[in-house]
């Protein structure tokens, strides 16, 4: 699918106007700003084949103001390197303008230490990718956000969640601190969401212990809106519903992959 009808999509799925570039223009109304994703399949468009698997990028535009389009680029299996290894980064700047928010978030596929098309070690490659996301929006007038992985569904013999993936959070968290990038905490609002609801009820909001059913990629979808606003990217008065109850059944699974 390219980019522009990607945007389409995303706006269509979730009741959003859409803008042309012709909006920009003098006497016209300014453009909306977009929200790019770049990430994993935690967050990806899934389509009917894979239902009811669920990335949270799909539930982003509930919880986000006409004044906002969501493009979700987030694509199943890659990390920071394979992502953009593959030129998927440059094709997304492509199409970036000022104002612009790109969201980031990596980790589940850097940890694959046995794939070297993947793998990034937390403190140095990890890193060095990551920065190559946040100069790339900078340059183009948008704002980088670093997302920290979302955690997956672990307990212990005691019942407690346990962190999955290793240093990648903390390194993010001090490259967030050095560069003075805003930094939503994903993994650690997870984390506190599945021990807040146990074991069992907490199977509800997966399909394999990392994927989302509609159910947990909307309550990811929350956190991940929620942390926005409490940094003022977008502005408070761009995120809504973060109190109110989203149903499932706004989720749809587009056929077309094209």
């Amino acid at each position: 699918m390219s980019l522009s009808r990607r945007r389409t999509v995303a706006a269509f799925a979730a009741g959003l106007p859409l803008v042309h570039a012709s909006a920009g223009t003098a006497g016209a109304r300014p453009r909306n700003r977009t929200v790019w994703i770049a990430g994993d399949s935690t967050a990806a468009q899934k389509y009917a084949d894979a239902a009811p698997e669920t990335g949270w990028g799909m539930a982003l535009p509930f919880f986000l103001t006409a004044r906002l389009s969501v493009a979700n680029h987030a694509v199943n299996g890659r990390s920071s390197k394979s992502f953009i290894d593959e030129g998927r980064l440059d094709a997304l700047l492509g199409e970036v303008c000022s104002g612009d928010l790109l969201l980031v978030q990596f980790g589940h596929n850097d940890q694959k230490a046995a794939d070297p098309a993947r793998y990034t070690e937390p403190w140095t490659t990890y890193r060095e990718h990551l920065l190559r996301y946040v100069a790339g929006a900078r340059a183009r007038g948008a704002r980088p956000v670093l997302l920290t992985p979302v955690e997956r569904r672990r307990f212990d013999a005691g019942g407690n969640a346990v962190p999955t993936h290793g240093e990648y959070p903390a390194a993010m968290r001090a490259l967030a601190a050095e560069e003075g990038v805003p930094l939503v905490d994903v993994q650690a609002a997870s984390l506190a969401e599945w021990q807040k609801l146990g074991p069992e009820p907490s199977k509800a909001y997966f399909t394999d212990n990392t994927h989302f059913t509609p159910r947990g990629a909307i309550e990811v979808a929350r956190l991940v809106a929620a942390g926005l606003r409490e940094r003022g990217v977008p502005a408070a008065r761009d995120v809504r519903r973060l109190e109110e109850p989203v149903p499932a059944a706004w989720i749809t699974w587009p056929t077309d992959k094209e």
